[in-house]
């Protein structure tokens, strides 16, 4: 049995790990979990989950209300509590579904007590990969992404020889506006952002994936996860979202991991320790597709892409300072503040003014995401004005 604590219990990923756990009751247990704004969604998975020891809340008015409503659970709240939380209940794993740079030090935090990340927060890799994979090599922690394209390029990787691969490819769908021209994304709304052709995702991803900085994460993921440079990581735009990741070998030949566009398919894999499992997803019908389609990346077309590259090329702290400038960039785009081609002037404002930290270290890092949330809401402030 394994005993699993679960960050972000109440959003996307952290419901379908909920339904999972129920699924393979057998296998796992759940016995910690956080949540943010929506805890009004608590009292319905405590009685789902008689196991839960612990629970982390975001605001202290509630840590206090629910200590007293549920005397026999611990209970936790903020940021430092993610961290008590993951010390104080004993666990196998921890599902990090977390969204944002809050999420990074509990990654931290995990993998330097040994125990097994299964990681949804991509944010994690970006801003810190490299303190990351040095408190794994230490402790022996597993690190198993929850990303329908690192769990492709995984199911594709095993058994292989490095010197045999000659590239990686992840897909993208191109999100939203993939079939809108440069003008028309001048004026596009929320509403027609969070409409993505392939994925049911939460708000801000779904963002990233319009504007491709998710694939720009995705990337630099892709690089920490399985040791390639920037130059053998390639994207490729497919239309249908079933072909997830593919590896390009030395003959020119390419092996491929195609299935159904839901994200269970990527949480089992990653909760069963990138093994398969019997799974309760709609299959996919070949004869119901109309053809694959692919497309060449245009990066004019999204610019938040290239200064991810941009930022990786720089290295050190400017993937931390992409990350905290998208971020907020974002949130504010989804307040309605800023328009959404202004997303990606914020980043390039933003990590043009930073004086790149070769090697940060955890408070560097802290610092940085500090300083670059301040300059990003300067800008964000002056854009608002006009």
């Amino acid at each position: 049995m394994k005993e699993i604590i679960l960050l972000g219990a109440t959003g996307s990923i952290g419901k379908q790990t909920q339904d999972i756990i129920l699924d393979n009751s057998n296998d796992f247990s759940l016995v910690g979990i956080s949540i943010g704004n929506q805890v009004n969604l608590l009292e319905g998975i405590i009685s789902r989950f008689s196991s839960i020891k612990s629970v982390c809340l975001k605001n202290y008015q509630d840590f206090l209300e629910y200590k007293e409503k549920y005397p026999s659970i611990n209970f936790y709240y903020g940021d430092e509590g993610l961290l008590e939380l993951i010390t104080n209940t004993s666990c196998s794993m921890v599902v990090n579904a977390l969204v944002g740079f809050v999420g990074f030090l509990p990654s931290l935090h995990t993998v330097s007590k040994g125990l097994d990340l299964a990681l949804a927060n991509k944010e994690s890799l970006v801003v810190g990969g490299e303190l990351i994979k040095q408190e794994i090599k230490k402790t022996g922690a597993h690190l198993y992404a929850i990303d329908s394209e690192h769990c492709a390029l995984s199911k594709c990787l095993e058994g292989k020889k490095k010197e045999d691969i000659k590239n990686l490819v992840i897909t993208a769908s191109g999100g939203s506006f993939r079939d809108y021209s440069l003008n028309e994304l001048e004026n596009v709304t929320l509403k027609e952002a969070l409409k993505h052709p392939s994925w049911s995702m939460g708000n801000k991803i779904t963002i990233d994936s319009a504007t491709m900085m998710n694939k720009g994460f995705e990337i630099i993921e892709a690089m920490h996860l399985f040791g390639f440079s920037l130059d053998q990581v390639k994207v490729l735009l497919h239309d249908e979202s079933i072909i997830h990741s593919l590896v390009e070998f030395i003959d020119n030949s390419y092996l491929c991991d195609i299935g159904p566009t839901d994200m269970k398919v990527a949480i089992s894999y990653a909760l069963y320790q990138n093994s398969r499992h019997l799974l309760n997803v709609e299959p996919l019908d070949f004869t119901k597709l109309n053809g694959l389609h692919f497309r060449k990346l245009d990066l004019e077309r999204y610019p938040c892409l290239s200064l991810a590259y941009e930022a990786i090329r720089k290295g050190g702290s400017a993937p931390c300072v992409l990350n905290r400038s998208n971020e907020e960039a974002v949130y504010s785009f989804l307040k309605g503040e800023i328009k959404y081609t202004d997303i990606s002037k914020v980043v390039q404002e933003v990590l043009s003014a930073h004086e790149v930290i070769s090697s940060p270290t955890k408070e560097d890092i802290i610092k940085v995401d500090t300083w670059a949330k301040n300059k990003s809401e300067e800008i964000i402030r002056r854009l608002v004005k006009w």
